[in-house]
């Protein structure tokens, strides 16, 4: 045979479940994207189209469905890893499932006082609207012995409107950037991080105050930092997530470096500067792309270095 099979993997991408949980009058939202990847002995579905090994993707998706009401969602990395632990345990071929989630978040909607009188203000405790700040990802994966859970999000956008500066960098014939010891600094947050908990022996973490207080600490190292470059901050964002959160070990940031160019209004006899409040051109392209990796000492780096793939 003059070729051989590799790595291979299958299952359902893409499941949008939206779980409604209701505690009296007061409901709560979990909206999730969930994808589902499963791999093992799959060796002669590949060769000779033998399907003997192979649980529908159809299955797949009706478990998502099934479990979501069977098990609620907690979280988005609980309820991947409830996913994962049943495909591997109770399919034999399966040696390796691998769950990715995007969660969308929500937020209730304020009556107004005004109509407190027809309703009450304090029992509409259904109605939502959806939040526009950041997409929640998480990404489970199980052997049947060992977990890796890898967290993040993205298109978080953030914006110092000072306190940043760029200067002092290497110049050649083709260099036209002015150098800026004022000028704004905005990125769009990808960010992922590497959990510790690797077994079921091990005190696992509490998902949600870890993603609130990982992106807590990222934005506040953002906003705190006194930037002489992208760099600079992309590591003190890292940095402060290692130092207070301990469940984890590896971040990794892809931090496009949203450009605002001051606008030249000299030709109509207008100053534009900095420092009297300034307009300015938001390019959305091309842009600089900062990544870089920030690790607990002695940890090794697991997260992809591209993110796309993750």
């Amino acid at each position: 045979m003059p070729t051989i099979l590799g790595q291979n993997q299958y299952g359902k991408a893409e499941n949008r479940v939206v779980k409604i949980t209701r505690d009296g009058a007061t409901h709560h939202i979990k909206d999730l994207n969930v994808s589902v990847a499963l791999s093992g002995d799959m060796d002669e579905v590949h060769y000779s189209g033998s399907n003997a090994h192979v649980l529908p993707t159809d299955t797949t998706k009706n478990t998502v469905y099934a479990f979501a009401k069977e098990h609620g969602i907690e979280s988005a990395e609980q309820f991947g890893i409830h996913l994962a632990r049943h495909f591997v345990t109770s399919q034999e071929p399966i040696r390796t499932a691998r769950i990715r989630i995007e969660e969308y978040a929500w937020e209730r909607i304020e009556a107004s006082d005004a109509n407190s009188r027809f309703i009450g203000a304090d029992e509409v405790k259904h109605s939502f609207v959806r939040k526009g700040q950041e997409t929640r990802l998480t990404q489970i994966t199980y052997d049947g012995e060992k977990w890796e859970v890898v967290s993040g999000l993205k298109d978080l956008v953030v914006m110092n409107s000072t306190n940043s500066e760029f200067w002092g960098y290497v110049k050649d014939k083709y260099t036209t950037l002015k150098e800026a010891y004022d000028r704004i600094l905005a990125t769009e947050v990808s960010g992922r991080w590497r959990f510790n908990w690797t077994d079921d022996e091990q005190r696992m973490p509490h998902w949600e105050k870890s993603y609130e207080q990982v992106k807590k600490h990222m934005l506040q190292a953002f906003a705190e930092t006194y930037s002489l470059s992208l760099q600079q901050t992309l590591y003190q964002m890292g940095s402060r997530i290692i130092n207070n959160r301990s469940e984890i070990d590896e971040v990794r940031f892809s931090l496009p470096n949203k450009h605002h160019f001051l606008v030249d209004l000299e030709p109509f006899g207008l100053k534009n500067d900095t420092a009297d409040g300034a307009v300015y051109f938001a390019a959305d392209r091309p842009y600089g792309l900062i990544e870089a990796t920030v690790l607990r000492d002695g940890c090794e780096a697991k997260i992809p270095v591209d993110l796309t793939n993750l």
